[in-house]
């Protein structure tokens, strides 16, 4: 989908599981990092360092569906990202609401979506830093457990950097529907801006 899309935005687009690219030499040939679907612990903590003086020197970062289960023994990336995966429930159906439409990724969606996912719950969210734009209606599921605020979609600027986080993202064949593409590729270029 990245390169497709970076092709069509004429964007250029580069993509590795290297995770010895975190480098202050390789970081800063780029606008911004895109966390698809990472687990665990990725980086060492020289290539923490690398990723932290990245973004505080105006890097963009994108984490997708389980960027949020990457890394939870680093505080300053739960800041990054937002939260951290706490649980999930079986893949189903559910009612997304657009909650903030000022924002490139939602400006044209619609109020409410209906969407097959797998629905994380979140542990860490960071709402007093965070501007959400989407949120699952946890009465149209079974699952949830965030007292019928559940975030999906959100942004921030921090340290110095941008900030763009979607928890959807766990199918494959999510990555050609243009509403995802649209949410992601918005947020990417707003994370890109210096």
């Amino acid at each position: 989908m990245f390169l497709t899309l970076g092709k069509q935005q004429n964007v250029a687009v580069d993509t590795t599981e290297d995770a010895g690219f975190f480098t202050p030499e390789k970081l800063k040939q780029y606008n911004a990092v895109v966390f698809l679907n990472t687990t665990g612990d990725v980086l060492d903590s020289v290539q923490q360092i690398a990723f932290q003086n990245y973004i505080h020197n105006g890097g963009g970062y994108v984490g997708i569906h389980s960027a949020t289960d990457t890394e939870y023994d680093w505080p300053w990336y739960n800041k990054l990202v937002g939260a951290y995966f706490d649980s999930h429930p079986a893949p189903q159906h559910a009612h997304y609401d657009v909650i903030d439409k000022n924002f490139p990724a939602t400006k044209n969606l619609p109020d409410t979506m209906n969407r097959f996912e797998e629905i994380y719950n979140f542990k860490s969210l960071q709402k007093d830093i965070l501007t959400f734009l989407i949120k699952v209606d946890e009465t149209s599921y079974t699952g949830g457990n965030m007292n019928n605020f559940h975030p999906n979609t959100w942004y921030h600027k921090f340290d110095g950097g941008r900030a763009f986080y979607t928890e959807f993202g766990h199918h494959d064949e999510t990555y050609s529907d243009p509403v995802f593409q649209q949410i992601v590729w918005k947020g990417l270029e707003w994370a890109m801006k210096k």
